[in-house]
């Protein structure tokens, strides 16, 4: 069983029976003040304000910064190099794609995902089961290379993050637009998720949270 819960733009903190990952630390340039976080692995898509925030998680853990392979408190963890614009990162730089693998399941966190994924790459993440995407626009993907990716991908299960909310991410576009992309009524958000292997059905789920913030 994992339990998935946002603390808004990239965050994500997911609990299992192996180890508690939290993805992309936020900080308050984004509109979100994360809560005091405890967690075995932070893992850092790149390193560009909003992203970084070790000051919110509290010692000791493990950090997994950049593409390679890695086990950590028995949890998989693949980074594929990808960039955070669509000029091979000559305006904004790289940016790590992770496959976390724990309870069963294979999580894929696109970070700040800036282009459409080569067939190396979708090759690469294959087989993941949940996606976490960014869904509002902004410096990373437009909605609809958004839901490109989720038919390349074809994970059973979807939760879009980077978004406008009412705490945070103002600049950037609404989740209705990539709603509309999918094909699918914008879901009523959920405080959290908790997921098992056996949840996960043959049509695409989506699947919204509510970010927690101070």
């Amino acid at each position: 069983m994992a339990e998935f819960k946002w603390f808004g733009h990239n965050c994500f903190r997911i609990r299992a029976r192996e180890a508690t990952v939290l993805t992309d630390p936020v900080d308050r340039t984004t509109g979100y003040v994360m809560p005091k976080q405890t967690a075995d692995v932070v893992t850092i898509s790149h390193d560009h304000p909003g992203h970084v925030n070790f000051g919110a998680v509290k010692p000791t853990y493990a950090t997994v910064q950049g593409p390679g392979e890695y086990e950590i408190h028995d949890v998989f963890i693949t980074g594929i190099r990808t960039y955070h614009d669509d000029a091979r990162g000559a305006e904004r730089g790289y940016n790590t794609v992770y496959l976390i693998e724990l309870e069963g399941m294979v999580i894929c966190h696109l970070g700040d995902l800036g282009h459409s994924l080569t067939e190396e790459q979708a090759e690469a993440m294959s087989h993941v089961d949940v996606l976490l995407v960014p869904a509002g626009g902004g410096p990373v993907l437009d909605p609809a290379k958004a839901a490109e990716i989720v038919g390349q991908l074809e994970p059973k299960l979807v939760i879009p993050m980077q978004y406008a909310t009412a705490q945070g991410d103002k600049s950037l576009g609404g989740l209705e637009p990539f709603c509309k992309e999918l094909g699918k009524e914008p879901p009523v958000a959920e405080e959290k998720l908790v997921l098992r292997q056996t949840d996960l059905g043959e049509t695409l789920r989506l699947v919204a949270l509510q970010p927690e913030s101070n």
